[in-house]
Parts: structure tokens; sequence; C-alpha cells
């Protein structure tokens, strides 16, 4: 009899965040019998229903622990638990480590996804949202960034490597625009298409001049160094992922790790900050570089990336590429506000990317 896969089961958002199939949590209890533990209580964390991933804390008679099912393809996984064993075991990392199965493995695969279990680290907290929690942030990033060069992904993983995918990220947000612009044309009737069709022009040719000097860079001779010399990045680090417990901070939730340049990762915290705090605020943008400099120390082709991947319209590109799916639903006067908002915010990012750029040649040179 064939085994029943692991299927997306709240597409249309109908059944709660905590709402578990039983197939899935019969499923659990299978996958609980490959370990040496017992389980008195399981409550879920967060779901990906969506997607088929999910997270539970476990009380066992060893303790609290995780019990995740990751929702991505089983050899892509594979490198993420490769990587979380690596930075434990061989870097003695501040990440939570992976409990093996009574045969030694790091997982148990069921339902066409890897479930593995994970020491649960108690106590962990967010860090304040100010700027010496942006800094001890960007420190933890920095040194995450650090221990993960070296990292050989196990045999049968994917090999996940964004290093030579800029160019192409950066034309697939050009074209994109296009797209947001004919689509508005199309939808004219709806709240946000007048704000989209008089903005988008101005982010189109933001993201051709980033095009521009990302190509005029060194960024080509950076990249031939490889995988290994340059480690892996979150892909979600943030608030959420990187947060105080025992002896520092701890850096979790590494399911999507990949191989790329290191500030990719420090580019999305500062742009995400930014966003939040409504403004491009320059002390902020230094504090968080430099906390990063001081674990992971930034050379100056690798800054002058930083800068052009702050050039790009990330903000706007990440908070309105959803539209091509759902037009009708999406460009509504929540979308048009939010398109205000970061025009507005844009202004102030351009002076504070030149100080920034100032600032920091003065502090390299000293």
């Amino acid at each position: 009899m064939q085994e029943e896969l692991i299927t997306p089961w709240d597409e249309d958002e109908t059944l709660g965040d905590f709402f578990v199939p039983a197939y899935i949590e019969e499923m659990a209890q299978e996958v609980i019998t490959h370990y040496d533990m017992t389980v008195s209580n399981m409550v879920v964390i967060t779901t990906k229903a969506d997607k088929g991933g999910l997270i539970w804390k476990i009380d066992t008679n060893h303790g609290p622990r995780s019990l995740k099912i990751l929702h991505r393809r089983p050899a892509r996984s594979l490198f993420s638990l490769g990587a979380q064993e690596y930075l434990v075991k061989e870097k003695e990392a501040r990440v939570p480590p992976i409990i093996k199965t009574t045969s030694g493995e790091n997982f148990v695969e069921k339902g066409g996804k890897l479930w593995f279990v994970a020491e649960w680290i108690e106590p962990l907290y967010q860090v304040t949202k100010d700027i010496e929690g942006a800094k001890l942030l960007c420190h933890a990033l920095g040194e995450f960034h650090s221990l993960s060069k070296g990292y050989i992904p196990p045999a049968g993983a994917e090999n996940p490597s964004r290093l030579n995918r800029w160019p192409k990220s950066y034309q697939k947000v050009i074209r994109k625009m296009d797209w947001f612009k004919n689509i508005a044309h199309a939808y004219p009737e709806m709240p946000a298409s007048a704000t989209i069709l008089s903005v988008t022009d101005l982010f189109e040719e933001q993201a051709k001049k980033a095009y521009e000097r990302l190509t005029q860079s060194n960024y080509y001779e950076l990249i031939t160094r490889g995988n290994q010399e340059w480690g892996l990045v979150h892909q979600d680090y943030g608030w959420s992922n990187g947060q105080m417990g025992p002896g520092g901070m701890w850096v979790i939730d590494l399911d999507g790790v990949a191989y790329d340049l290191p500030i990719r990762d420090l580019r999305k915290l500062i742009t995400g900050t930014m966003d939040d705090l409504g403004t491009w605020d320059v002390t902020w943008m230094l504090e968080m570089i430099n906390a990063y400099h001081e674990a992971n120390p930034i050379e100056n082709d690798l800054f002058e990336l930083l800068l052009i991947d702050m050039s790009l319209p990330n903000e706007y590109y990440k908070n309105v590429k959803e539209l091509v799916y759902e037009p009708e639903l999406f460009m509504d006067s929540e979308l048009d506000s939010l398109c205000t908002r970061i025009v507005q915010t844009d202004e102030s990012k351009w002076p504070a990317i030149d100080e920034l750029q100032s600032a920091w040649k003065g502090a390299s040179s000293s």
C-alpha cells in the first residue's frame, strides 16, 4: 500500500492557525517511535498549512523538544539539516542541536517530508526593538555567517546556491515592474491602481540603476571564491529567528539556509528595520553594520554590494508582487496606503545611503 503524502491542508484559510489533520497527527505518533523518548504532551507552535509544514513543542522524559515537519523537498531539507548539525558539532554555534533517531539518523522521512526532533532551547526571548537590540541581532548574524563557512552538504542533498543568481533576481524585479503597470491598467477601478501607475516608473528606474551598478561592481570576482568560502545565509533572519538565550544569541529556524553572499541577510534586516521605522536612519544603519562587522568583517567590495542591494526597490517589490496572482482582491485601499507610505519612506533612503557610504569610508580608512 502506498504511503499517504502530506499535502497543504488549509488553502482557503478557514481551519485556523493550529489545526492539524488527523492523518498527520497519526504520522507524528509513528515518527516518535523512532526516538528513544517518551512524549507526554504535544502543543502546536506554528503551521505552514499552505505548504505542509508544522512545529510542535513536545514534553518528553528528556525535557522539552521540538518536532518539526520540513515543508520543502526532502533533498532540500537534507541540506538544511546537514547545516544545522555542522554548525552545532563542528562550530559549536548557538543553534538547536538535532536529536538522533534510535538508528542514528538526523530525521525520519514520512509522508514525502523530512521530520526531525531538536532540543527546545529555554529560555529564549526576542531582543528589544531598539538600536541596542538591532546591534545584538546583527552581531549574532555575523557570527552565524562566519561559523557557516566550510559547510559541505551530505550525500543526496540538493546544493541550493544563490551566489550566481543576483543578476537574474535583479532582472526579475525590473520585469515585474512592467507587470505591475500592465495589471493596474487592466483593473483601473481598483483603489490601488492609480497609485501603482503613478509610482512604479520611479521604482523601475531604481531597479535598472541597481542592476547596472551590479554589473559594473566586483560581484563576478567575489562569487568565484565559491560556496564553502562564503558560507550560508539564513534567508529569513529577523527579530523572531535571532533570540537571546543561554550563553548569548541563538539562531533558530534554519530550514531555508542556502549558499550566498552573506550581506544579503544583513541587507534584508536593515531595509526591513528602516521600513518599520518609517524613515531611513543613518545612525541605526551604521550601528547595525558595525555590529555585524565586528563578528564577520565586511571587505570594501562586499560593502559596495550591500549598498547596491539596498538601492533596489526591495520594500516596494516585496509588498506589491502578490498582486499578479489575485489583482481584484489585492489592489485594495490597504495596498494603496501601503504604496503611499513606501514612497514617503523612500524619500529619506537616498540621502541616508549617501551619508552611510561616506561614514563607512571614514570608518574603514581610520
